[in-house]
């Protein structure tokens, strides 16, 4: 990890070197704390520009622990924004764990965010439908997912309890702002490989709307940190149909940076209510 001798190898080392970016972001943005953060998909780094008023932009790998985001559609930015009265600081990208193989990684933007103050933690991505009903260019709100990486942000006996770890506040307030949403079941895998059909298959099977390659491990380590979380994904393929015609990754990007405007302007109504 760049700015530090040693990766963090558990979650009490992972919160350290959150606080210890923490103390440089409040400090670079003239801040005392931060009221939200905002993680940003793939494709979603123009929804930043219409979430709040911009104080500060930097590149998040000059905060210790941080790696630059290497997937496509990803930026390396972090913002501190003005949401009405509220200050967000908005991660432009994100890293995956095909990326680094690494959880503590993976949930380095969002403990930095807990750690520098935030209450509240939007996480956003992309991902395919699973359902018929769900188009290319429609937002889920996230109301559970399952974990199918076989993997943790946490380490130790620490039992986190995830029965309710999509906020049900949040998700009320979200709809208030577009009453359209649908809700789903959000399917979180490692990539980054698609799914085989009979993996697509045993997803539809096991409950599954939507699928991934984010926002779940964010969330367990969000919850476990004592935050409300609001997860939103935009479909940007038919994972089904894709196994009849080939995925095309931009394709499914510009599907999002069409749309990033308008899913900005639905962050910001959500928490400025919040």
């Amino acid at each position: 990890m760049s700015n530090t001798e040693q990766e963090p190898r558990t979650s009490e080392e992972a919160k350290d070197m959150a606080s210890e970016a923490a103390r440089e972001l409040l400090s670079r943005a003239g801040a005392d704390t931060f009221d939200a953060l905002v993680v940003l998909g793939s494709g979603w780094a123009g929804a930043a520009d219409s979430l709040g008023a911009v104080d500060i932009e930097f590149d998040v790998t000059e905060l210790p622990g941080f790696l630059a985001p290497t997937a496509h559609g990803h930026s390396s930015k972090v913002r501190s924004v003005w949401v009405g009265d509220k200050r967000v600081v908005v991660f432009m990208g994100r890293v995956h764990e095909y990326e680094t193989h690494d959880p503590m990684a993976a949930t380095h933007a969002v403990r930095t965010g807990l750690s520098a103050g935030a209450r509240i933690a939007v996480l956003t991505g992309s991902a395919g439908s699973l359902r018929a009903d769900i188009a290319p260019g429609v937002p889920v709100v996230v109301r559970d997912h399952i974990n199918l990486t076989a993997r943790s942000p946490l380490t130790g006996a620490r039992f986190v309890d995830l029965s309710e770890a999509y906020a049900l506040r949040l998700r009320e307030l979200i709809e208030e702002v577009d009453p359209s949403l649908a809700e789903g079941v959000y399917v979180s895998t490692i990539g980054p490989q698609l799914q085989t059909p009979a993996e697509l298959a045993l997803l539809r099977q096991a409950g599954a709307d939507v699928v991934g390659r984010s926002i779940a491990m964010e969330t367990i380590a969000a919850v476990e940190m004592g935050a409300e979380v609001l997860g939103l994904a935009i479909v940007t393929n038919d994972a089904v149909g894709s196994v009849f015609a080939p995925f095309e990754s931009d394709q499914a990007l510009e599907v999002v940076t069409q749309r990033a405007g308008r899913l900005g302007e639905l962050l910001n109504g959500t928490l400025e209510r919040a």
